[in-house]
């Protein structure tokens, strides 16, 4: 069969689409690392309500398994602090998972990184979802050793977590079990790469600013140093015990969602040619673009990005102003760009 693709660059943008058959599902030998007990009560604890511009944001906990692999991950299992927001009326909504990003220091680094984002969609009827980040527990006890197993634990205990938000909102009579989106920053996008490719429950990934690639990252200028600088024969040792964490064996069969990857032209972590090797490996349909921006990305990426839920998960677009409302926060810890 003849592929269809269309290649369109400007001087910070890439779009890709094409018209592909499904792609080939991620294999039992990579599902397994991300098994989790899906008969386990979900155990949702309401610890408060409030009214906001006329939907309900609800302060919840749910619990998650596979918890206690690791002590970094904390020893209360998996306990997720999420913000539920619920729209007025009746469903059935479309519903979106929002993962933060860990930026060191930053106000955001949390659950409210996304909050007016989904207070905005809730006046156009979606139901958002916003839980923690592991990091972002009490508990919690950063291992800075290079590659520990209790990182590798990190990584499966978030991506487990954000399986059960989907659980979560599935368990809600007004959720459209058929437009169910996640929108992932940094390195909550990392953690939606591999949820495109593990759970089949989402219509649409947008993935923003995230590292999606070991064998992309191979190719960076700034790897051989990396690698020298931390023992090349450890760090080879430990991707070859650890192949099944590369995020790009699940993000290239993420199909049949529908992708945006979202990123930025001045990254501290990230250079133009990774990027587009991130968009390169993506499964098809999907759709790239580089912003003039910084890691925080920028107020056209906000527009995009709700334009393109809006168009994906079928519901009117909310106003240009309310979305021109929404804070962006800056790259730089403490700092806060201007909404747009």
């Amino acid at each position: 069969m003849m592929v269809r693709k269309r290649l369109t660059r400007g001087f910070f943008g890439v779009f890709l689409s094409a018209t592909l058959p499904a792609a080939a599902q991620v294999g039992p030998e990579l599902l397994r690392h991300w098994n989790y007990e899906q008969d386990l009560p979900l155990d949702v604890r309401q610890l408060g309500v409030q009214e906001r511009h006329g939907a309900k944001l609800v302060d919840l906990t749910y619990t998650s398994p596979v918890g206690d692999r690791g002590k970094a991950v904390g020893p209360n299992g998996g306990k997720v602090a999420a913000y539920l927001v619920l729209p007025p009326g009746k469903g059935p909504f479309p519903a979106v998972i929002y993962g933060h990003w860990c930026m060191p220091g930053s106000e955001k680094k949390n659950r409210t990184e996304f909050l007016e984002e989904a207070l905005v969609l809730a006046q156009s009827g979606v139901i958002s979802l916003l839980p923690d980040h592991v990091s972002v527990r009490p508990e919690f006890v950063e291992d800075p050793t290079p590659f520990s197993e209790n990182q590798v634990a990190v990584t499966v205990q978030q991506v487990v977590n954000l399986r059960r938000g989907a659980d979560l909102l599935l368990a809600q009579a007004d959720v459209d079990a058929k437009r169910i989106a996640y929108v992932g920053h940094s390195c909550d996008a990392t953690a939606g790469g591999f949820l495109s490719g593990v759970d089949k429950r989402f219509k649409v990934f947008v993935l923003m600013a995230g590292d999606l690639s070991d064998e992309v990252d191979k190719k960076s200028k700034n790897f051989e140093p990396y690698r020298q600088k931390v023992g090349a024969a450890r760090l080879d040792a430990f991707m070859k015990d650890h192949a099944w964490l590369d995020t790009g064996k699940y993000v290239s069969k993420g199909a049949p969602a529908t992708l945006f990857l979202q990123y930025a032209s001045d990254e501290p972590f990230l250079d133009e040619h990774m990027e587009q090797g991130y968009c390169e490996i993506a499964s098809e349909p999907k759709k790239c673009k580089i912003y003039k921006a910084q890691h925080a990305l920028s107020p056209e990426a906000t527009r995009d990005r709700i334009a393109f839920l809006s168009e994906q998960l079928s519901f009117a677009s909310p106003a240009r102003s309310a979305v021109g409302q929404i804070p962006l926060w800056s790259s730089r810890p403490g700092q806060r760009n201007e909404s747009g």
